[in-house]
């Protein structure tokens, strides 16, 4: 009668099996392979691995064999193996090629099967050629470069005040969140439950908007925040004014804000002259993800109002208010982590790419 081999492994063979059937990223082959070698290890007869690990006797025999004569190089699969590939480098290449350079007569970008008929091949071939070199004509990204001819200057100024904030003071990252609306279903959702996620009605009825004047302190995370019914200069005033109220009058307070024309009004202006603690930053135009008050409006959005239901505008500013008294119940500053140069090598060769003067 034969017996099985006997599996004896190092400490080191061991590390490396254990670190395969762990990760996340090995293959669903790799780990059975990695399993069978550890419990022939222990001492498990095949017949007693194939009952465990749900696969043939024959499989866990196969690998057995192999790593008792070739150790873990023997549990890769031989080169050679597998089907053979049905069309040629240059047919691949010529499929690529037309996929990014060319387009269909009738349409923006290519479909699998658009250029399957094109050139004579399967739409699955199409498919898998495209996985492989990670082509996706289906898919588009917006994108805004800022042609702001002081974009560097202000790039500097604006993230050097995030990684070295002055002394004995204050960095405001000031915005308003305009026109957010006060929807209500026409029909009332269905809850979350086991198995299904909650639902909404795609239609809804408007009860009007409001304007959320948002000042996030860079340093804490705490926001000053108040709604106001329009985002003139006026509500922008009275917003720098609640701002002078509830800081620390021997403060100095740098505000960190967009090009918006109301922040840039005469009266504006003329308010900051006659309070000179206020020190205001533009940020560079078309830059919005620079001012890190975005960071706090996108949580607003997605955790209070994208699925809020609101029946007046009232209700709503209710609701934003209750959320920022949370928020500052415990706030949670947001760590800016690059410098401006690591900003600039990144962008500079789209502004090449896309022959603009950065």
């Amino acid at each position: 009668m034969r017996h099985a081999k006997a599996i004896l492994l190092s400490s080191e063979e061991l590390a490396i099996l254990q670190s395969i059937i762990s990760s996340k990223r090995s293959q669903v082959r790799d780990v059975l392979r990695a399993r069978i070698v550890v419990l022939a290890a222990q001492g498990k007869t095949n017949g007693a691995i194939a009952s465990a690990l749900k696969t043939h006797v024959h499989t866990v025999s196969l690998w057995r064999n192999r790593f008792d004569r070739q150790r873990l190089a023997g549990l890769k699969d031989k080169p050679g193996r597998g089907r053979r590939r049905t069309y040629q480098a240059t047919k691949v290449k010529e499929i690529i090629k037309a996929t990014l350079h060319t387009k269909p007569p009738n349409a923006t970008h290519w479909s699998t099967r658009t250029l399957a008929d094109s050139m004579g091949v399967s739409h699955m071939t199409i498919q898998r050629i495209w996985n492989a070199h990670k082509i996706k004509p289906h898919l588009v990204r917006t994108f805004k470069l800022s042609t702001d001819p002081h974009f560097i200057e202000k790039l500097h100024d604006v993230v050097g005040l995030y990684l070295n904030p002055p002394e004995h003071a204050l960095v405001l990252s000031i915005d308003e969140k305009s026109q957010i609306q006060a929807l209500d279903r026409t029909q009332p959702g269905l809850p979350l439950k086991q198995g299904r996620c909650g639902t909404m009605t795609h239609d809804y009825k408007r009860h009007g908007t409001t304007t959320l004047f948002a000042a996030l302190d860079v340093l804490d995370g705490s926001v000053i925040g108040t709604c106001m019914p329009k985002h003139r200069h006026q509500e922008y005033l009275k917003f720098l004014r609640l701002i002078n109220r509830q800081t620390t009058s021997d403060l100095d307070i740098h505000m960190i804000v967009d090009n918006y024309s109301t922040h840039k009004h005469q009266n504006v202006k003329q308010w900051l002259i006659k309070h000179p603690r206020f020190h205001v930053h533009f940020i560079p135009t078309s830059s919005s993800w620079v001012n890190m008050v975005e960071c706090f409006f996108s949580q607003l959005t997605k955790k209070r109002i994208r699925r809020g239901v609101f029946h007046s505008v009232q209700e709503l500013i209710t609701a934003i208010n209750d959320y920022l008294d949370n928020h500052n119940h415990n706030p949670k500053p947001f760590i800016w982590t690059k410098t401006a140069y690591d900003i600039i090598k990144k962008i500079k060769p789209l502004y090449h790419l896309l022959n603009y003067d950065s």
